[in-house]
Protein backbone atom coordinates (compact mmCIF):
# COMPACT_ATOMS: atom_id res chain seq x y z
CA UNK A 1 0.00 0.00 0.00
CA UNK A 2 1.36 3.45 -1.36
CA UNK A 3 0.12 6.49 0.99
CA UNK A 4 0.53 9.64 -0.65
CA UNK A 5 0.81 13.23 1.33
CA UNK A 6 -2.37 15.14 0.64
CA UNK A 7 -0.69 18.40 -0.03
CA UNK A 8 -1.63 22.08 -1.04
CA UNK A 9 -0.01 25.27 -1.62
CA UNK A 10 -0.74 28.72 -2.64
CA UNK A 11 1.48 31.42 -4.75
CA UNK A 12 0.22 35.04 -5.34
CA UNK A 13 -0.55 38.60 -4.28
CA UNK A 14 2.95 38.96 -2.51
CA UNK A 15 2.44 35.53 -0.25
CA UNK A 16 2.73 31.99 -0.65
CA UNK A 17 1.59 29.01 1.44
CA UNK A 18 2.40 25.38 1.60
CA UNK A 19 0.40 22.75 3.84
CA UNK A 20 1.09 18.97 3.82
CA UNK A 21 -1.45 17.03 5.52
CA UNK A 22 -0.27 13.46 7.10
CA UNK A 23 -2.31 10.62 4.98
CA UNK A 24 -2.80 8.41 8.19
CA UNK A 25 -4.18 11.14 9.93
CA UNK A 26 -7.68 11.86 10.53
CA UNK A 27 -9.38 13.96 7.86
CA UNK A 28 -6.16 14.76 6.20
CA UNK A 29 -8.01 15.17 2.92
CA UNK A 30 -10.57 17.88 4.75
CA UNK A 31 -7.68 19.71 6.26
CA UNK A 32 -5.89 19.85 2.86
CA UNK A 33 -9.12 20.71 0.81
CA UNK A 34 -8.25 21.01 -3.04
CA UNK A 35 -11.28 23.17 -3.95
CA UNK A 36 -10.95 27.09 -2.30
CA UNK A 37 -8.58 27.89 -4.46
CA UNK A 38 -9.46 31.14 -5.40
CA UNK A 39 -9.54 32.30 -1.25
CA UNK A 40 -5.61 31.43 -0.93
CA UNK A 41 -3.62 31.01 2.37
CA UNK A 42 -5.67 33.45 4.61
CA UNK A 43 -8.79 30.58 4.40
CA UNK A 44 -6.74 27.92 3.29
CA UNK A 45 -3.57 27.68 5.71
CA UNK A 46 -4.63 30.68 8.43
CA UNK A 47 -1.19 31.49 10.49
CA UNK A 48 0.26 34.73 12.25
CA UNK A 49 3.61 34.60 9.94
CA UNK A 50 5.25 38.09 9.81
CA UNK A 51 7.11 39.61 7.11
CA UNK A 52 10.70 38.68 7.28
CA UNK A 53 10.68 36.41 10.09
CA UNK A 54 11.71 32.96 10.10
CA UNK A 55 10.14 30.86 13.06
CA UNK A 56 8.62 27.30 13.85
CA UNK A 57 5.79 26.72 16.40
CA UNK A 58 3.62 24.17 17.06
CA UNK A 59 0.06 25.18 16.87
CA UNK A 60 -3.44 23.48 16.79
CA UNK A 61 -5.02 22.32 14.06
CA UNK A 62 -6.94 24.78 11.95
CA UNK A 63 -10.68 24.25 11.01
CA UNK A 64 -11.35 22.45 8.30
CA UNK A 65 -11.04 25.11 4.92
CA UNK A 66 -14.57 26.41 4.28
CA UNK A 67 -15.85 25.09 7.52
CA UNK A 68 -17.23 27.94 9.63
CA UNK A 69 -19.67 28.70 12.55
CA UNK A 70 -21.26 31.61 11.76
CA UNK A 71 -22.58 34.56 14.46
CA UNK A 72 -25.82 32.36 14.84
CA UNK A 73 -23.79 29.13 16.03
CA UNK A 74 -25.20 27.07 12.57
CA UNK A 75 -21.46 24.97 10.71
CA UNK A 76 -21.86 25.72 7.16
CA UNK A 77 -19.62 24.97 4.29
CA UNK A 78 -18.62 28.11 2.52
CA UNK A 79 -18.94 27.47 -1.33
CA UNK A 80 -16.33 28.65 -3.90
CA UNK A 81 -18.66 30.68 -6.85
CA UNK A 82 -17.54 29.69 -10.57
CA UNK A 83 -14.85 31.47 -11.35
CA UNK A 84 -16.50 32.86 -14.66
CA UNK A 85 -18.64 35.79 -11.75
CA UNK A 86 -15.47 37.40 -11.54
CA UNK A 87 -13.31 38.29 -8.44
CA UNK A 88 -14.19 36.98 -4.96
CA UNK A 89 -14.65 40.32 -3.15
CA UNK A 90 -16.22 39.58 -0.48
CA UNK A 91 -16.19 36.60 2.50
CA UNK A 92 -19.30 35.86 4.38
CA UNK A 93 -16.41 34.52 7.55
CA UNK A 94 -13.11 35.81 8.43
CA UNK A 95 -11.03 32.03 8.92
CA UNK A 96 -9.95 31.37 12.99
CA UNK A 97 -6.18 31.28 13.47
CA UNK A 98 -5.02 28.76 15.39
CA UNK A 99 -3.33 29.26 18.57
CA UNK A 100 0.51 28.76 17.92
CA UNK A 101 3.36 28.45 21.04
CA UNK A 102 6.80 27.06 21.98
CA UNK A 103 8.33 29.77 18.57
CA UNK A 104 11.27 29.59 17.41
CA UNK A 105 12.91 32.52 15.45
CA UNK A 106 16.01 31.75 12.96
CA UNK A 107 18.06 33.57 10.65
CA UNK A 108 17.58 33.22 6.91
CA UNK A 109 21.29 32.70 6.76
CA UNK A 110 20.97 29.34 8.96
CA UNK A 111 17.83 28.32 7.02
CA UNK A 112 19.30 28.39 3.51
CA UNK A 113 22.77 27.79 4.23
CA UNK A 114 22.20 24.20 2.69
CA UNK A 115 22.04 26.38 -1.39
CA UNK A 116 24.71 26.29 -3.57
CA UNK A 117 27.17 29.12 -2.99
CA UNK A 118 28.16 31.61 -5.68
CA UNK A 119 31.54 30.77 -7.65
CA UNK A 120 33.68 33.23 -9.49
CA UNK A 121 35.26 32.34 -12.87
CA UNK A 122 37.75 34.75 -14.31
CA UNK A 123 37.53 35.33 -18.21
CA UNK A 124 39.00 37.74 -19.97
CA UNK A 125 36.39 37.13 -23.11
CA UNK A 126 33.12 36.16 -24.08
CA UNK A 127 31.50 33.51 -21.76
CA UNK A 128 28.71 31.34 -22.46
CA UNK A 129 26.91 29.06 -19.67
CA UNK A 130 25.31 25.79 -19.81
CA UNK A 131 22.56 24.24 -17.53
CA UNK A 132 20.88 20.89 -17.41
CA UNK A 133 18.12 19.71 -14.83
CA UNK A 134 16.54 22.30 -12.40
CA UNK A 135 18.24 25.44 -11.10
CA UNK A 136 19.35 28.57 -12.59
CA UNK A 137 22.59 29.59 -14.31
CA UNK A 138 23.67 33.22 -15.11
CA UNK A 139 26.88 34.20 -16.49
CA UNK A 140 28.04 37.78 -16.98
CA UNK A 141 30.81 39.34 -19.04
CA UNK A 142 32.33 41.95 -20.46
CA UNK A 143 32.51 41.22 -24.29
CA UNK A 144 29.16 39.25 -24.92
CA UNK A 145 25.61 38.57 -24.67
CA UNK A 146 23.05 36.02 -25.18
CA UNK A 147 20.31 33.88 -23.51
CA UNK A 148 19.65 30.26 -23.75
CA UNK A 149 16.36 28.36 -22.15
CA UNK A 150 16.58 24.52 -21.53
CA UNK A 151 13.56 22.34 -19.71
CA UNK A 152 13.06 23.73 -16.48
CA UNK A 153 17.23 25.35 -16.28
CA UNK A 154 17.59 28.67 -17.30
CA UNK A 155 20.83 30.12 -18.78
CA UNK A 156 22.06 33.40 -19.37
CA UNK A 157 24.69 36.06 -20.55
CA UNK A 158 24.55 39.52 -19.82
CA UNK A 159 27.46 42.53 -21.06
CA UNK A 160 29.04 43.63 -17.98
CA UNK A 161 30.90 47.14 -17.49
CA UNK A 162 34.36 47.49 -16.23
CA UNK A 163 34.70 43.80 -15.42
CA UNK A 164 37.83 41.36 -16.58
CA UNK A 165 36.24 38.35 -15.78
CA UNK A 166 32.84 36.20 -15.77
CA UNK A 167 30.35 35.66 -12.43
CA UNK A 168 28.70 32.41 -12.93
CA UNK A 169 25.94 32.18 -10.27
CA UNK A 170 23.94 28.81 -9.28
CA UNK A 171 20.88 28.63 -7.47
CA UNK A 172 19.05 24.93 -7.26
CA UNK A 173 15.60 25.23 -7.05
CA UNK A 174 15.27 21.85 -6.07
CA UNK A 175 17.80 22.79 -3.03
CA UNK A 176 15.60 25.48 -2.02
CA UNK A 177 12.44 23.09 -2.19
CA UNK A 178 14.65 20.74 0.06
CA UNK A 179 15.00 23.80 2.67
CA UNK A 180 11.32 24.23 2.35
CA UNK A 181 10.50 20.78 2.64
CA UNK A 182 12.89 20.08 5.56
CA UNK A 183 11.10 22.95 7.77
CA UNK A 184 7.87 21.70 7.35
CA UNK A 185 8.54 18.52 8.36
CA UNK A 186 10.53 19.47 11.26
CA UNK A 187 8.20 22.14 12.78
Amino acid sequence: MVLTIQPTSFIGSNAFCLKACDPAGANAAHYCEHIFDRIGCAYNAPNNAQRDVFESCDGDSQDFPGVYTGADGAVTTYKQPAESLGIITTMPYTARVPASSNCQKFESTSIFAALPKATVTPSSSSSSAASTGTGLVATRSSTGSSASQTGSAQSSTTTGQGESGAEKVMISGLAFLGVVFSAIFLS
